[in-house]
């Protein structure tokens, strides 16, 4: 079994993040999210393994402040951040 990797792993996590960003530009709003579901579905797929993708669920639940005890957390990943 493998475990999530959260340090960057990016040459440059700023082009990364621009190449995100730009593949929504001009989409709607609607567009916009079926693009992100597709895309996350697509990189679960390459990821292969479940308690991965798992551990990836659980943490981008908590950078956005929602836990499963309902607790609100301070931590937002950026491009550059790591977990604590």
């Amino acid at each position: 079994m493998s475990t999530l990797v959260t340090e960057s792993r990016f040459t440059d996590p700023d082009l990364a993040y621009r190449a995100l960003i730009e593949a929504h530009r001009g989409l709607s709003d609607e567009d916009s999210a079926a693009l992100n579901s597709c895309l996350v579905l697509i990189l679960a797929n390459h990821i292969g393994d479940q308690a991965v993708v798992g551990e990836a669920i659980a943490l981008a639940k908590r950078s956005m402040g929602q836990t499963e005890g309902g607790e609100p957390t301070r931590y937002r990943m950026t491009a550059h951040s790591t977990p604590r």
